[in-house]
């Protein structure tokens, strides 16, 4: 039996973008929504640089999951590009899932200066408000959070949820699946992304970075695979390098006898090792290209392109 004949007749298909201010739960829904862990998490904001593809499929539905960087107002042409990675899922989108905060979130005064907000103004296409961290606020104070983005804005559905405890998320799931059209799937059934192995391995040396660096260095580094090398025999080879953007940024980022970056590469080849399920050799080199968040040409070439 072939794919096509194995799904249902009425298969439904579709991209759901997860939109909403920095640090709000969009890559753990993601992840949590698909069994394993394909988007970085750290406790530091605006982590996700780049629009990351999620796919979950059945015999019933396919959803193309579009993770995306936290909304902000672009301060570089870094920020530049990030904003054209939402807006672009933005576009593509059958359905989008805006998503808060229930901790941190604007009422109604405040939510014409949010920039995340603003995308959704004018759009045609429904929109489901899926607020998270409930776990960790009093019920009554939901209703008037949720009164306030009502009034705002025309939100297909409101789904409270706690994306690290999974709590909420399956009734958003079947809600997501009734949303979408019937259409054969987009992608082969047994794939979760379309990303290569190179681009994950290099946002995990980026999520150690975020995890073990302080202040500005996490925000001023970029992660390039120079060299990827499966062996059938022995360990897969990986060389890194990783871009700051000033000298005294490298000292940090080495450390006193090139501890933190030990420690960094230590964690970093035991995630890939899960992930690549083989054992695996990394190198680590930190070079100095000044202002690369603001060059073109590096963006372009580091794939920071939407």
């Amino acid at each position: 039996m072939n794919e096509e004949q194995s799904i249902s007749e009425h298969f439904r298909c579709g991209y759901v973008a997860i939109i909403g201010e920095p640090n709000v739960g969009k890559s753990t829904l993601m992840n949590g929504l698909l069994g394993q862990k394909i988007s970085i998490i750290t406790k530091k904001p605006q982590t996700t640089r780049h629009k990351v593809l999620g796919i979950l499929s059945t015999k019933e539905y396919q959803l193309v999951f579009l993770d995306t960087p936290g909304l902000i107002k672009p301060k570089y042409l870094l920020h530049e590009v990030m904003m054209q990675f939402a807006s672009k899922a933005i576009e593509d989108a059958d359905l989008i899932l805006f998503m808060i905060d229930a901790t941190n979130s604007v009422l109604d005064a405040s939510l014409s200066h949010s920039e995340a907000f603003k995308k959704l103004q004018g759009l045609n296409k429904p929109v489901y408000l899926v607020i998270n961290k409930v776990d960790l606020v009093n019920k009554p104070d939901l209703l008037p959070l949720i009164d306030s983005y009502s009034k705002a804005f025309p939100f297909r559905e409101v789904f409270p949820i706690a994306a690290l405890k999974l709590d909420g998320t399956k009734e958003l799931l079947s809600a997501t699946v009734k949303q979408l059209p019937e259409h054969p799937p987009y992608y082969p059934l047994d794939i979760v992304s379309e990303q290569s192995e190179r681009f994950f391995v290099g946002e995990i040396i980026r999520e150690k970075i975020f995890t073990k660096c302080q202040e500005e260095i996490p925000y001023s580094t970029t992660v390039d695979i120079v060299e990827f090398k499966e062996r059938e025999s022995g360990k897969t080879f990986i060389s890194a390098d990783v871009y700051v953007e000033r000298e005294s940024q490298k000292g940090i980022l080495i450390g006193k006898n090139g501890l933190t970056l030990k420690e960094i590469g230590l964690v970093a080849r035991k995630d890939m090792e899960k992930f690549l399920d083989h054992p695996v050799f990394l190198e680590l080199h930190v070079k100095v290209r000044k202002r690369w968040k603001e060059d073109e040409h590096w963006l372009a070439r580091l794939g920071y392109k939407a």
